[in-house]
C-alpha cells in the first residue's frame, strides 16, 4: 500500500491560533468597566472550555490540538488583563472628548450631503469584539484621534482614503 493514503501518526502540524487585536508598540491599554467585564467574562469561558477539553478522552490527538489552542489564548487572554488599564467614563470630563465617551457627529465629505453619524471610544478589544453597527472604535483608531479633546461644536478635518472629511461634533455621553 502506497503511504500517500496512510495516516501520519507524527505529531503534526502546531495548531495556528489568531492573534488578539494587537496594541501600538508602547501604548497603554484602557478599557471602560464593560470591556473589562467582557474580557473576564471571556477568560472563564475559555478556562471552562480547557475543563471540558480535559475530560473528553474520545480523540486524544484532537483533545491535545484543542488544549494548545485553548491554553495559548488563555495565556494571550491573561497577558492582555494583566496590561489592562481601566478607566471609568464617569471620571472623564463631560464635555469634551476622552476615553468611554459616546460621540454623535456629522460628517461633511466634499460636495455629498452631510450624515449624522456615532461612535464610541473604546479599548482595542472591546472594538475588535463589537460589530461595525454597534459603532465601537479604539482608543488608536483615526476617527478617535481626531475627536478626543473636540467639545460641542468643534469641528476637525480627518484625511481618509476617500478623500478629506469634516467632522461636528453634535453632544458628548458617558455612561455610568
Amino acid at each position: 500500500m502506497s503511504r500517500a493514503f496512510a495516516k501520519d501518526d507524527g505529531p503534526g502540524e502546531p495548531p495556528v491560533v489568531p492573534a488578539r487585536a494587537p496594541l501600538p508598540p508602547g501604548a497603554a491599554n484602557p478599557v471602560t468597566p464593560r470591556g473589562l467585564a467582557l474580557l473576564r467574562d471571556e477568560l472563564a469561558e475559555l478556562e471552562a472550555d480547557r475543563l471540558r477539553q480535559i475530560a473528553d478522552h474520545r480523540d486524544e490527538s484532537e483533545r491535545t490540538r484543542q488544549l494548545a489552542i485553548v491554553s495559548r489564548r488563555i495565556g494571550d487572554l491573561t497577558d492582555r488583563l494583566a496590561s489592562a488599564r481601566p478607566i471609568d467614563p464617569r471620571t472623564q470630563p463631560a464635555d469634551e472628548v476622552r476615553f468611554g465617551a459616546t460621540v454623535r457627529y456629522r460628517v461633511q465629505t466634499g460636495k455629498r450631503a452631510a450624515e449624522l453619524r456615532q461612535v464610541q471610544i473604546v479599548g482595542v478589544d472591546e472594538a475588535a469584539a463589537a460589530e461595525l453597527s454597534e459603532g465601537r472604535v479604539t482608543t488608536f483608531s483615526p476617527i478617535a484621534r481626531a475627536l478626543v479633546g473636540r467639545r460641542v461644536g468643534d469641528t476637525v478635518r480627518l484625511r481618509t482614503p476617500r478623500g478629506e472629511q469634516t467632522l461636528e461634533v453634535l453632544s458628548i455621553e458617558y455612561d455610568g
